[in-house]
């Protein structure tokens, strides 16, 4: 063997790295995002990051504008995962950028999916964004409303990707084809790998690379199927899919079809959705759903939610499957969901109803005076000699049992 090569190691990277965009002009989609005009377009023209949180589905170019702003100007980039990064290892990167910041360079500290970060790991950037050690870049599929604490959010502008358009992901995908002279391929192809790639980038370009191997003269439909047969079970949370399969799952408990609750459930959790989006459903679903029919529903969906706070997957599925089914099971009552519709209409027609006098609150001698608080006995089954409606709607009736 060549001694010149004997050691030299070859270097796979995926299509979708290496197609990675260097600047705005090589993006496609998010054209909110980036137009003239745009915060993060001026961020970049102007060099100033800020610290930011970019929400959106997997593949729309999360970590391609991170990396794009950190080159906008003299930054030293670090970039991390929450799913394998711990609080020790923020800490080191912490360090390092105190050292960079003595030599005069600011750090950009990138976190992809912050979301799998808890609390505490969380609480831990605050005070370095605070001082300025770090200008903080998350990156999440969830909505940051639910997964980042508020804290993190208030220092941190919140700009929301979308899934990038069919149209665009065509575009790409003939850009990318550009890599290989030899290969031909059809719009059909090129239609139905950016239909399967539900707005996600690199899934498109990971399955053009899979689609060339297979078929390395033409991409057709047919090595199309082949190489994104996995993909059957990807979808966008952000997107139809995502919609689809929720509202799914919810008509089918409504509906007491076990398993087809159960179907939807595994559909879901099989395609990466996360379990507490689910839990969280659950919880809904038991008091608008099920309510007074069988009260103790909404204690169990709560537990459920509870158990995979603490539990996760894969064990947490054992929770979510013994609440899907016991909720699809459940007798079904919307007596509090109507109850409450008519209550809401009730306040919307009459806005400025007022509270009964016996009913008020008397903390000064001149309310009581006024009657306020008059003839009130703290006992059980007290009766409001006025009524405990408003006079106007004394005679009416929001709740009714089934």
């Amino acid at each position: 063997m060549d001694a010149d090569t004997s050691h030299r190691k070859v270097e796979f990277r995926p299509l979708a790295d290496r197609l990675r965009p260097q600047n705005l002009q090589e993006m496609v989609g998010q054209e909110t995002v980036i137009s003239k005009g745009s915060f993060v377009r001026e961020l970049i023209e102007s060099g100033q990051v800020a610290s930011l949180i970019f929400w959106g589905p997997p593949g729309c170019g999360k970590t391609t504008l991170a990396r794009i702003l950190a080159r906008s100007g003299n930054y030293h980039f670090v970039e991390i995962s929450a799913v394998t990064a711990s609080k020790a290892d923020v800490m080191r990167v912490i360090e390092d950028a105190k050292a960079m910041q003595r030599l005069g360079t600011q750090t950009i500290l990138f976190v992809d999916e912050i979301h799998r970060f808890n609390k505490a790991q969380q609480d831990a950037f605050l005070p370095h964004i605070e001082n300025g050690t770090i200008i903080f870049i998350g990156a999440t599929t969830e909505n940051p409303s639910f997964e980042v604490i508020a804290p993190l959010l208030s220092r941190s502008r919140v700009v929301v990707l979308e899934a990038i358009p069919k149209a665009e992901l065509v575009k790409l995908l003939k850009r990318a084809l550009k890599n290989y002279p030899t290969t031909k391929a059809d719009k059909a192809g090129l239609d139905m790998l950016a239909e399967l790639s539900v707005g996600d980038a690199r899934a498109a370009l990971g399955g053009l690379e899979a689609a060339i191997q297979i078929s390395p003269a033409k991409l057709t439909t047919e090595s199309v199927k082949q190489a994104m047969q996995t993909m059957a079970l990807s979808y966008d949370k952000a997107g139809e899919y995502h919609y689809n399969l929720i509202s799914a799952f919810i008509k089918s408990i409504r509906g007491s079809h076990v398993d087809a609750a159960l179907f939807y459930l595994f559909r879901m959790l099989e395609a990466g959705e996360d379990p507490k989006f689910i839990a969280r459903r659950l919880i809904i679903i038991a008091s608008e759903d099920i309510g007074m029919a069988a009260p103790a529903a909404l204690n169990l969906a709560v537990s459920c939610f509870q158990a995979i706070e603490r539990v996760g997957l894969p064990e947490g599925e054992y929770t979510l499957a013994h609440t899907t089914i016991a909720l699809a099971k459940s007798p079904k009552s919307r007596s509090v969901a109507d109850a409450m519709g008519r209550a809401k209409q009730a306040v919307r027609n009459n806005p400025t109803a007022q509270v009964p006098l016996g009913l008020r609150n008397a903390p000064t001698k001149l309310m009581k005076e006024l009657g306020y608080g008059k003839n009130y006995k703290w006992k059980a089954d007290f009766q409001a000699p006025e009524g405990f409606l408003p006079d106007e709607l004394k005679d009416d009736r929001f709740f009714f049992d089934d």
